[in-house]
């Protein structure tokens, strides 16, 4: 996709807010195009310039600012399209926080709807004419919709009625509030401003450039960090044009996702883990296969497989892909995306650990030609940070930093961190004004919740502190054991488990939830797979599993990005609710 090279004096100097980022464009370069949104994941459907965009941003947000009579917020209800990011920044024109959420299609789904919007403090939610039409007659007699004023943004008079002043945006203003995925506690609503949003697309933009002939491909829903950052906000930033497309497509036919970089010339695109692990399984590819122009290919949100980086590198390098591209990042919402990452043109790192010593919270290397694995753990780097963002490792009790062989959470300060959770005072001093005991005067800083350490500049991350597994006095970080699950069968899938401690009364005690189904259990029998659970574990972890739960495929809890909610998981094991075909 050719468009016009970004012409000096961009957003890279001057920092701005998104409704000055695209009326600047919109002067300097009307005719580019900015975003296009590929219907099924494969034609052109839509496009828009940025002349196109900034008058239907205004014209919306004109309209908005009478419909919502004075709202400050507003829930977000939309497919991936172009009609979300005119509403969208719409809603940042008119001054009201935006707070994007997955198009409900089970009553979990309302219930949350309902759960945000009162966190909000808002009872308008904004969608199209179609999904509100569809969610009136699926759920309209809820009671928890019972209140809300859904307003189709597509249906919006068009005119321009003078009397209705739009506000002034400045950089300190809230541009959206995203909330959190609930995996370890409720939605909570993270307040990120056009000042965080600016400094994060500028060190973004300084790890993995765009230069003047980056295009952006992405299938990422926007109610997610990532998809919302690096599909809407970072093009718009870096004046460069984005290829769009829903999630479903992906879902439905991985290799559209590749096939859409190699028609349309992506330069940058990113997924979590699990993706390119499905890419690596998939087949369906049509056509010629050009992946040469696919620069930075980032892998973030879940923890990064070491085989799946080796793996997507070995059956796409064949199609033109960079093995240097393969990009490995560390983010999250609360420092409004990206911590740190591996640029573009370097190979991924990995450190070979003994996992013993890592267990007990200590950094050990282990030869790297060893060949017996046994008791070793690979850790994939996460890259380093750039700008003015810093990363602390700090014991999570004591609040004193660590050394460098010695594993502690990740802190973290620096523009990018948000303005803090909406409406949550309490949660909001402790998790984004800490300091580091004996140096105080470094902060605040950001408590994310993940474990890792900091090797010659490089972020690793071992886990999540909540979910830390410990029995008899060892860690056991839930991914490894997951990983080591869903391996020990063929007929076992990645992403298919989770592993959480539960108390006994005596003891803690492992327990491990794997999801199969009929073809699993006829053509191996459940005492099989319990089988070879128990034994890859007790192998590769030496621990024991107290309970192997097989449940239906597809009811495993996940966050929307794809993320084990263990804590769900364990919730409903000790509650009875799980979809269980068996447990052993």
């Amino acid at each position: 996709m050719s468009t016009a090279p970004r012409p000096p004096g961009d957003a890279q100097r001057r920092p701005s807010t998104l409704p000055a980022l695209l009326a600047r464009h919109a002067e300097e370069t009307p005719h580019q195009v900015a975003y296009v949104y590929l219907r099924n994941g494969e034609e052109v459907g839509e496009r828009t310039t940025y002349a196109r965009l900034h008058t239907d941003v205004r014209t919306r947000g004109t309209a908005l600012a009478r419909a919502a009579a004075g709202a400050r917020s507003a829930v977000l209800l939309y497919p991936n399209g172009l009609e979300f990011v005119r509403s969208w920044l719409a809603c940042t024109t008119a001054g009201i926080m935006g707070a994007p959420l997955q198009v409900p299609t089970r009553r979990h789904a309302v219930r949350r709807l309902r759960t945000v919007a009162d966190d909000a403090g808002t009872t308008l939610v904004l969608t199209t004419g179609e999904v509100r039409d569809q969610v009136l007659a699926d759920f309209g007699g809820l009671p928890e919709l019972a209140g809300l004023d859904l307003v189709a943004s597509d249906e919006l008079p068009a005119d321009t009625a003078p009397g209705t002043p739009l506000p002034e945006t400045r950089l300190s203003d809230v541009a959206l509030l995203q909330y959190t995925s609930g995996s370890t506690g409720s939605p909570k609503g993270v307040m990120v401003t056009h000042a965080n949003f600016w400094a994060n697309a500028r060190e973004t933009d300084e790890l993995w450039p765009l230069g003047d002939d980056g295009t952006i491909v992405s299938w990422l829903p926007f109610f997610h960090d990532m998809g919302l950052m690096l599909g809407v906000v970072l093009p718009l930033w870096a004046r460069r044009p984005a290829c769009l497309m829903g999630p479903e497509a992906f879902i439905r036919r991985p290799a559209r996702w590749l096939e859409a970089l190699s028609r349309y010339g992506g330069t940058h695109s990113s997924a979590p883990n699990f993706a390119y692990d499905l890419c690596v399984r998939g087949d369906g590819v049509r056509g010629p296969l050009d992946l040469s122009r696919w620069r930075v290919a980032i892998n973030g949100a879940e923890p990064v497989r070491t085989h799946t980086v080796r793996d997507f590198i070995g059956k796409f390098a064949p199609h033109g892909l960079d093995p240097r591209a393969v990009s490995p990042a560390y983010g999250l919402a609360e420092n409004t995306l990206k911590v740190s990452g591996s640029p573009g043109g370097t190979e991924p790192a990995a450190l070979l650990l003994d996992a013993a010593e890592l267990g007990r919270g200590r950094v050990v290397r282990l030869p790297e030609d060893r060949e017996d694995t046994a008791g070793a753990a690979t850790v994939m780097s996460c890259g380093g940070t750039v700008g003015d963002t810093r990363v602390r490792i700090v014991d999570p009790r004591t609040r004193r930093a660590v050394g460098p062989d010695e594993v502690g959470e990740i802190w973290v300060s620096g523009p990018c961190v948000t303005a803090g959770y909406i409406g949550r005072e309490d949660e909001t001093e402790g998790t984004f004004r800490a300091r580091v005991a004996g140096d105080e005067a470094s902060g605040p800083h950001l408590r994310t919740g993940d474990m890792g350490f900091v090797r010659d500049g490089q972020v690793y991350v071992t886990g999540r502190l909540k979910d830390l597994i410990v029995v008899k006095g060892r860690n056991h970080y839930p991914q490894d054991l997951e990983y080591t699950v869903e391996t020990s069968h063929p007929l076992l899938r990645t992403s298919s488990a989770a592993a959480f401690a539960v108390d006994t009364g005596e003891r803690e005690a492992l327990v491990v939830v794997v999801e199969g189904d009929s073809r699993l259990l006829r053509y191996a029998g459940a005492e099989e797979v319990t089988a070879a659970v128990r034994d890859a574990v007790r192998r590769d972890h030496r621990v024991d599993v107290e309970e192997v739960v097989l449940i239906r495929r597809g009811t495993l809890p996940k966050t929307t990005s794809g993320k084990v909610r263990r804590r769900s998981c364990r919730e409903r094991y000790e509650s009875g609710s799980l979809a269980h075909l068996t447990r052993i």
